[in-house]
């Protein structure tokens, strides 16, 4: 089957993709895999489960569960309903439609059953989890997620939802060690850094000791400055290495023998003055070509951090 689609960002990016359900239906039904009818069809292509499989997730997010539905019984026939993605997406529809605390308990026992029969079924193991954070189990769903990655150590997605699980936990060191081990896994991927930035960032926050606050900044600093390497107009890199910088040159102005922990103060301005500089092009650009159904949050508040920063 087709890997997994990336989800649609935002309601009105999902309301696109629902609005197509007729077209990709109508679509996805002139496919057959089934000899000799698969003669005369059209071709069957990856990229057509692909939007298939979006179409659904889109259609549940905005109600439209007659076209997930239908959806899934395309994927059902095509794939088959032993497929281990296709038994998630049907344990995703059935918690979409569960109309209580007690439909989504009988889900969660269907989830056990299946794993019983085959504990390597990674995508009812996600399942399962996303489903007990959900019902508010937030330390089940921690537990469940350490011993799942004790037998899938690689998996990049599972690493990040403990990350932020531990988060919102208040755990800000436990939080920064499991997205560290998915960086490990994906060093190349800019927004694990940038979010570590912020982990850092936030853990400079919560500490009392000044030397601590520096090593955290200059950990966050660090952090950002390789997810912008790594993207040079990511948004988000740019406003962490503005604020983190901002924060690290205030609380080295009392510091002594011009430095700040392993990186000098001369340093962390050029950094301080690159961000800014970038942060007032990306802005002006971004507010120049504004696009319907495009998220300006960013834009706002690089913005206003700007602002408090010439304040």
């Amino acid at each position: 089957m087709a890997t997994k689609p990336q989800h649609s960002s935002g309601p009105a990016a999902a309301l696109q993709v629902a609005q197509q359900a007729s077209t990709i239906l109508a679509k996805s039904a002139s496919v057959s895999a089934k000899f000799p009818n698969s003669l005369f069809s059209r071709p069957e292509t990856p990229e057509l489960w692909t939007e298939l499989e979006q179409l659904l997730y889109a259609c549940l997010r905005t109600g439209d569960d007659k076209s997930a539905f239908l959806c899934l019984e395309k994927l059902t026939q095509r794939f088959g309903a032993d497929n281990d993605r296709v038994m998630a997406l049907r344990g995703l529809y059935q918690e979409a439609v569960a109309e209580n605390e007690e439909a989504l308990h009988g889900i969660l026992q269907d989830y056990n059953q299946i794993l019983l029969e085959n504990p390597m079924n990674v995508h009812i193991h996600k399942r399962r989890i996303a489903l007990i954070k959900a019902m508010g189990r937030r330390q089940q769903a921690i537990a469940n997620l350490v011993d799942f990655l004790d037998s899938f150590p690689t998996d990049v997605e599972a690493w990040s939802e403990l990350s932020e699980l531990y988060y919102t936990e208040g755990l800000i060191t436990q939080s920064i060690f499991s997205l560290e081990e998915a960086v490990i896994i994906t060093p190349n991927a800019w927004n694990l850094h940038a979010r570590l930035g912020e982990l850092h960032y936030m853990a400079s926050l919560s500490s009392s000791d000044s030397v601590e606050v520096q090593k955290q900044l200059t950990q966050a600093i660090q952090r950002f400055s390789r997810s912008i390497e790594l993207c040079d107009d990511y948004l988000r890199g740019f406003y962490g290495l503005k604020l983190a910088s901002d924060k690290l040159l205030q609380t080295s102005s009392s510091t002594k023998g011009g430095s700040t922990a392993s990186i000098s103060v001369e340093k962390v301005q050029k950094l301080n003055q690159l961000a800014t500089s970038k942060l007032e092009t990306m802005v002006k650009q971004r507010a120049a070509n504004r696009s319907p159904g495009i998220d300006q949050s960013g834009v706002v508040a690089a913005q206003e951090l700007l602002n408090r920063s010439k304040g």
